[in-house]
């Protein structure tokens, strides 16, 4: 009896088609030292938590139905009495995704969700860190179908972090590439 086990369409593509690529173009001596996608991270800070519990739930609801996965609360580090703020209180949002669900998560944001975003024209390629990790601002949560637009009774975005295992940018910028992500064209 055998079952066959399902495979997400990016993880399918990246040993098919994205390692082969990277292989060629930075003369790879093994496929082992093509740089790969680890995890993706979605982090969400709550305006208002400190006066409003509500609001911090309302987060992790939709980002649970966004990623997929459950998200937990951020809790805050140190008091900051300016801000009315003390220490382990929620204050935000954060999932993080690797494997099949990564994927998932990946091929729906590059399919689905970035081309419902008002004139969209690509996202920036200059959001690298230097270490070959890559965050994207999400400035309305509404671009993900999930999200039933009825129930939103606030705009908000969150960040995505792409955290990938390659040593430089360019590296990330091609793994990226390869996989789909549109960026803007003003490189070479």
């Amino acid at each position: 009896m055998s079952t066959k086990s399902y495979t997400p369409r990016l993880a399918a593509k990246y040993k098919s088609e994205v390692v082969p690529a990277l292989v060629k173009k930075f003369g790879y001596t093994s496929v082992m030292e093509a740089p790969k996608l680890e995890k993706i991270s979605l982090n969400r800070g709550v305006n208002g938590a400190v006066n409003d519990k509500k609001l911090v739930d309302i987060a992790l609801e939709e980002m649970t139905t966004i990623a997929g996965q459950k998200a937990v609360a951020t809790m805050s580090k140190k008091d900051i009495s300016n801000f009315k703020l003390r220490k382990h209180v929620p204050i935000g949002a954060r999932v993080t995704l690797r494997g099949d669900k990564m994927y998932e998560f990946l091929d729906r944001l590059i399919s689905v969700a970035l081309p419902r975003v008002r004139d969209f024209k690509g996202v920036n390629e200059k959001s690298f860190d230097g270490r070959g990790n890559y965050t994207i601002g999400v400035l309305e949560q509404i671009i993900f179908p999930e999200i039933d637009i009825d129930k939103v009774n606030r705009i908000t975005g969150f960040d995505i972090t792409f955290v990938t295992s390659a040593k430089t940018d360019e590296e990330a910028y091609e793994l990226l590439k390869e996989l789909g992500m549109p960026f803007k064209d003003i490189r070479k």
